[in-house]
């Protein structure tokens, strides 16, 4: 948003290229369609923006240097980016930028459980679901989903890739669409980035804590 000081960004990681989307500035040059799902309307795209001419890593990233979710003890921003490990992004494919289990691990939300039940504003429950059988359909909907929060990733092109634009463009399609509160879409999405770019047979491991794919941050 408009409030948010992004100049760390360049103040620091001046070698890097920035794709900085507005929310709130329709004559901003990168803007989106509508504000509305969260940092998920902003991912997706860039993504459909740029599919033919990604560059070999990308990371998705919140504007703020300092929040709550950096795997820092200062929750700062620079030391966490500093320390990624790029390397392991190309042998992945897809990490996760936060290695910390405490929120987002095991369950955090039960898509069968929850069906039908009034829920916490912070969890999804049934319009996971819902949402799950638009966004992949044929897909059997998890038991449990769990990967850790806050919707802070990487990818490389070619995981990108290994889904069509028009994926992309149906989950945006979605996000337009649908009638769910902004903290519920953008909940749903959160939780389905690695449903995106992982192997939705070795998910079900990952929701029981057998194999969880992170970015291994090398903090001090």
């Amino acid at each position: 948003m408009g409030t948010d000081d992004v100049t760390w960004l360049d103040d620091y990681f001046p070698q890097w290229e920035k794709n900085i989307y507005s929310v709130d500035d329709r004559k901003a040059i990168l803007r989106i369609p509508i504000n509305k799902g969260r940092e998920s309307m902003v991912y997706l795209s860039y993504i459909i923006d740029n599919y033919d001419r990604l560059p070999d890593n990308v990371l998705f990233l919140h504007p703020n240097r300092y929040q709550w979710h950096n795997d820092d003890p200062d929750y700062d921003g620079v030391p966490m980016l500093r320390h990624f490990q790029m390397p392991y992004l190309e042998q992945e494919g897809y990490v996760n930028i936060r290695c910390a289990w405490s929120l987002g691990c095991p369950r955090e939300i039960m898509p069968l459980a929850e069906e039908g039940e009034h829920r916490e504003q912070v969890h999804a429950g049934g319009d996971y679901k819902k949402a799950f059988q638009v966004l992949f359909p044929g897909e059997d909907v998890p038991k449990y989903v769990g990967v850790s929060c806050c919707a802070q990733f990487a990818a490389t092109k070619e995981k990108i890739r290994e889904r069509k634009k028009s994926d992309y463009e149906r989950y945006r399609k979605w996000l337009l669409e649908t009638e769910l509160d902004d903290n519920i879409s953008g909940r749903v999405m959160e939780y389905t980035w690695h449903s995106t770019f992982t192997p939705l047979a070795l998910l079900a491991c990952t929701a029981l804590g057998v194999v969880h794919r992170s970015a291994c941050l090398r903090l001090p």
